[in-house]
Order: structure tokens, then sequence, then C-alpha cells
């Protein structure tokens, strides 16, 4: 059978539950068949990130290249990149393949508060990254760096993703809450401005969230559906896997991205 594919490029994290591994979930529960290629192994948990040891950029390359030669992407997330000179070799890579449907996730700062991205990453992801990018997802605090705006309110939100897209060439999808408003994100594209309201969850188990969102994004533009389809899909399952309120961890809980296995293979073991 053939299948719609997806990959992501981004950390690994060891705990589970944000990262490469949220991402291959996510893109698995969203119908596509998930690729990764690692940037940095990471040490972390829900408390927080204890360490973190990158892939050599001729590594990454390597990794991209055996993805790309042998089962081209419908769909590519970017997530977790803490060096400019791994990011030089993901844009070069990307272009080099005209990769399609690329999703940027500008992580700079984990859930836990622990950073993620040198300061040079910042710039160099803004040089090469944003404008091969079909989507970038910031959220507020990653919003303030790449538009160099204070944003404290709705219309800052507009501003500052109007910004951001035009200067740029790409969509933009600003993630809500930080106390601005009620988990409602704001979709620029195209001179277009659309508001996805959301219900905020009572759930303090957030870890992840961000890589989750932008892998269902991914995985929901490989399928086909439009940029707005594919954000209101994705924040659909985002709210699905949080509503589960699955309980790991003392700090920053993993949601669960397999609230809806149903297959006879995830059953339990009832005797237990």
């Amino acid at each position: 059978m053939k299948m719609k594919t997806a990959l992501t490029i981004a950390g690994s994290d060891c705990s589970g539950g944000a990262g490469i591994e949220a991402d291959l979930k996510t893109m698995t529960m969203n119908g596509v068949y998930a690729m990764s290629a690692i940037t940095a192994l990471t040490a972390q948990n829900t408390t927080g990130v204890r360490g973190i040891y990158e892939s050599t950029p001729e590594f990454l390359a390597q990794q991209i290249d055996a993805v790309f030669e042998d089962i081209f992407p419908d769909a590519v997330k970017i997530g977790m990149v803490s060096s400019s000179e791994l990011i030089s070799v993901i844009a070069d890579r990307l272009r080099y393949y005209k990769a399609k449907n690329i999703v940027v996730d500008p992580v700079m700062v984990a859930t836990s508060g622990s950073s993620l991205m040198k300061t040079d990453a910042v710039q160099k992801l803004i040089e090469e990254l944003l404008p091969i990018a079909t989507l970038v997802t910031p959220n507020i605090p990653e919003a303030q760096v790449l538009s160099g705006k204070t944003i404290e309110s709705k219309e800052d939100m507009l501003s500052a993703a109007k910004l951001i897209g035009d200067t740029y060439g790409c969509a933009v999808l600003l993630k809500g809450g930080h106390s601005i408003n009620d988990a409602n994100d704001l979709l620029y594209l195209n001179g277009k401005l659309v508001w996805f309201e959301g219900k905020r969850i009572d759930n303090p188990n957030t870890h992840g969230t961000g890589c989750t969102l932008s892998s269902a994004i991914a995985s929901n533009l490989a399928k086909g559906f439009s940029l707005e389809e594919a954000v209101g899909r994705a924040k659909s399952y985002i709210s699905s896997a949080l509503s589960a309120q699955l309980d790991l961890g003392k700090g920053f809980g993993p949601m669960m991205h397999n609230f809806e296995l149903s297959s006879s293979f995830a059953k339990e073991n009832k005797s237990v």
C-alpha cells in the first residue's frame, strides 16, 4: 500500500515526551509514515534538560540524504536545532532536494525553562530556515525574538505575526497562551489573519506540546490538507491528547499521544 510520509529533523528526548519521540508518535497517530534525522541527543526528563550532545554537521547531512534519496518525505518538520552549523546543513539539504511542506517549530526554550538554542543559531534560523519554510510556529516568547517586538495583547499578536510573515515570506502560526489569551492561536497566511480558538485545558502536563502541534500540522499537510485545515486538525488532536490527562513524571509531564489507539495489540492486561 502507498502511504504519505513525513520527516522530523529535531533533537531526541530520552524521556519520550518531546522532540523526535513526540514527533514520531504524533505522525504515526496522524496517519503518515514517520522518519527522523536527529540533530542532538538530550539528557532530559519532565523536570529539565541535563545535557545536550549534538550530531556533527556531516552526520546530520548523511541522515537527511539517506531519507530523501530513498523515501522522499511529503512534509518536513524542523524542531530543536541548537547550533548555526546544523541549521546551515538543514537549509542546504532541503533546498537541494526542493523539499515541500516545511514546518519550522523554532524551539528556543524547553517547557521546563531550559535554553535549547545558542544565540548565533537564532540568527541563522531567521536567515536560512524561515525563508524556505511553509509555516513557522512560534509561541509568544519565540515570536518576540523573531519579530523584535514585545507581545502583551491580541493586537500585539496580530502585528507580530504579520511582521514575521511579511519579512520572511512564510505563513505564521503564533501560538497563544502565556497569559495573553485562552489558548487561541493566530494564523497569518498570504495577508489573511485567522484565529483558531481553543479552550484552555486544566492539565499541567504540557511537555512537548509545541513539538506535537507542529508534527501534527506537517502530517496533515503531507496528506494534502490545506494549511488552515491542517492547523485545525492539529489543534483538535493536541486538545484530545491533553484531555486524556496522562500523569507521568515529577515535573511537566507528557501528553497522551496514543489516546485513540484501539488496536487489539494496544489492549492492557486486565488480569494485572
